[in-house]
């Protein structure tokens, strides 16, 4: 076992935490150190003892550490969201992540216009071998609408009128909001 002492007289976190004596071959000792009270408290309260010692007695010894790291990072998580636990936080990175891709993509989207914009203004004004005198410039940066004014537009139009995306390009409007 990587990292794994002789220990001394002490007991390991659990026995400690079970009020037990720790014997010479206990199956926590080597996970458990007796420095990691709450990590064994947090894996009991949710798992159990009797079923933590029974998924060790099954794992083979090799893989028993990543197993315990393991237990240990399912029970925090369990405990800080009893619902979903792991999957809750997983689903969130993934919602995430989600939403960063569609971020990016709106961004390589205005990069691309905007260098299509000044290629097609470089291209169209008059060539000059002074680099100094060639100047980029960029379409105007779409105006932002606070939220009272996406509440005038809504409360205004009637239910016949459909809210239309803004012919100006404003890429914001497609972003959706996820609470």
């Amino acid at each position: 076992m990587k990292g794994y002492e002789p220990r001394s007289s002490s007991s390991c976190a659990a026995c400690k935490f079970l009020k037990r004596r720790c014997i010479p071959n206990c199956i926590f000792a080597p996970y458990f150190r007796a420095d990691e009270c709450k990590k064994f408290a947090k894996v009991h309260k949710v798992f159990g003892a009797s079923n933590v010692s029974k998924i060790l007695i099954e794992v083979p010894e090799e893989q028993r550490e990543e197993t315990v790291n393991s237990l240990a990072y399912e029970a925090d998580a369990r405990l800080r969201d009893p619902v979903y636990g792991c999957i809750g936080a997983i689903a969130l990175l993934q919602r995430k992540m989600i939403e960063l891709q569609h971020d990016l993509a709106i961004a390589k989207d205005r990069l691309a216009r905007c260098a299509a914009a000044a290629a097609a203004t470089h291209s169209s004004s008059s060539f000059s071998n002074d680099m100094s005198n060639s100047n980029v410039s960029l379409p105007p940066f779409p105006e932002f609408y606070s939220c009272s004014d996406f509440n005038d537009n809504f409360s205004h139009s009637s239910s016949s009128q459909s809210f239309s995306r803004n012919e100006t390009g404003d890429d914001f409007l497609q972003i959706p909001y996820i609470f």
